[in-house]
């Protein structure tokens, strides 16, 4: 074996051993098979979500309207990792607890951040730098809740450092903010789709 041959070897299993050491912790919120752990936020709403090749997929067509999705489970302090793939123009949203919502939009025509755009805190703060990528592309997030404070890494960039943020953002589950509550996935305003959804609970 040569030597650039054991440098290789030696570099990838450093990397994956980074990785694992990375995701210690997570467990997965969707198992890419099915809705299992999930409910539909109205049980009589229309049921526009299905599950292909690893891929939660909410379709809302043209004059639709979806419903959202939420997990059985409830969380207090958390970080929470997901990849999501959003039409230009679309429009969706992740949201923290059932109360802060995290915007999903396909804005990369726009080119700069703003209170409704794309990992908005929504209508509560804007991104401190504009990172989304086009409609054909998947984005990376991390969002880290701990008491009322949000820090949001979104496509590698920190877009939000521990924001304190004391009120539900609009399209809230409830207004107990100093509560538990689920991650629900917004499913009532336009196509997106999901996938390695997993979350760490941090107490």
């Amino acid at each position: 074996m040569n030597k650039y041959l054991i440098f290789s070897t030696l570099l990838a299993a450093s990397i994956l051993s980074l990785s694992a050491a990375d995701e210690a912790g997570f467990r997965p919120l969707f198992n890419g098979k099915d809705t299992a752990g999930w409910h539909l936020r109205h049980a009589d709403g229309h049921k526009s979500w299905s599950v292909e090749d690893g891929v939660l997929k909410n379709t809302v067509n043209r004059g639709e309207h979806g419903t959202d999705l939420v997990t059985d489970d409830k969380f207090s302090d958390f970080t929470v990792r997901f990849e999501y793939l959003v039409p230009d123009h679309s429009n969706s949203g992740f949201y923290l607890r059932g109360r802060h919502e995290i915007q999903i939009l396909g804005d990369y025509a726009s080119g700069k951040p703003s209170l409704g755009g794309n990992g908005a805190l929504y209508n509560f703060k804007a991104p401190d730098q504009f990172v989304s990528k086009p409609g054909d592309q998947w984005q990376t997030c991390e969002a880290t809740m701990i008491g009322n404070k949000i820090t949001v890494v979104l496509n590698g960039v920190k877009i939000h450092d521990n924001v304190e943020c004391t009120r539900a953002t609009g399209g809230e589950l409830d207004g107990n903010v100093d509560q538990p509550g689920p991650i629900l996935l917004q499913g009532d305003h336009g196509t997106v789709s999901f996938r390695n959804i997993r979350i760490k609970t941090l107490k």
